[in-house]
């Protein structure tokens, strides 16, 4: 079901959150994760733009506030995981599913990554992969209602997506995430690119987003439980971590305090 154009614009909303934008330019158009409403309807109008789809990847604030207020001046359906806390869910996204968005001709597959909470879940498609706050670029989410093994299960199911599939995160964090990834992998070249690119970036007020899969391969220290260097690391706090889990457990509670 392929979109002859898609253009993904991030609204920023709150302190550091980006509201995820797909319009394949009939005038009608989806949005991604809205913790705020009037970002969101500050760019409808200019645009001339008809929400018609809210996608949600899991229940906390940042990312769900602004749906009753959109609704209340849209028509839009929303789209959401298995989860009580999101009453206003109109269709529920399970594992495997296509949801298929067709007034954009988009389609979707849903993906459950739960870790940072228990019923989180990504859409993939187009190339895209919207991942709330499992995976950021060069980060990860905090384990809030999963564990450990739980984010590792997330990321190495991400990691099976093509290298070249764009990342939509929700959180500008990037530039802090690079700090505590160079004191990971201080000799990761490709990190040293990365952290350089995103202090040019952010200097001129640049959002660091979308990265890549393969970016995220190479630099992000989440994605690299099972690299040497990452997991010496690890055992420079913990002798007994092994690569997986147990370094994903002991980076994260790291991150956690760094």
């Amino acid at each position: 079901m392929p979109a002859t154009t898609l253009d993904i614009t991030a609204i920023p909303a709150l302190t550091d959150n980006y509201i995820w934008l797909l319009d394949t330019g009939d005038g009608q158009c989806a949005v991604v994760d809205p913790g705020e409403a009037q970002p969101v309807l500050d760019v409808l109008e200019p645009r001339g733009l008809d929400l018609r789809y809210i996608l949600l990847t899991h229940h906390h604030f940042d990312h769900v506030d602004g749906v009753p207020e959109l609704l209340e001046h849209t028509g839009a359906s929303v789209y959401g995981p298995v989860d009580d806390r999101l009453s206003f869910v109109d269709t529920v996204c399970r594992e495997g599913q296509e949801i298929r968005l067709d007034a954009l001709g988009l389609a979707f597959q849903v993906l459950d990554i739960p870790a940072h909470t228990r019923s989180h879940i990504a859409f993939y498609g187009h190339g895209a992969l919207f991942c709330g706050d499992t995976l950021f670029s060069i980060g990860c989410g905090r384990l809030f209602e999963g564990t450990a093994p739980d984010m590792q299960r997330a990321l190495d199911k991400l990691a099976a997506l093509p290298v070249d599939t764009r990342v939509f995160c929700a959180h500008e964090y990037t530039q802090s995430n690079c700090a505590f990834a160079l004191a990971v992998e201080p000799d990761n070249t490709a990190l040293q690119h990365r952290a350089s690119e995103v202090d040019r970036l952010r200097s001129n007020g640049e959002i660091t987003l979308p990265s890549t899969l393969g970016e995220e391969l190479s630099c992000n220290p989440f994605m690299r439980t099972r690299e040497d260097a990452v997991i010496e690391a690890a055992r420079r706090r913990d002798p007994q971590a092994a690569a997986g889990a147990s370094t994903m457990a002991v980076i994260r509670a790291w991150k956690d305090r760094f």
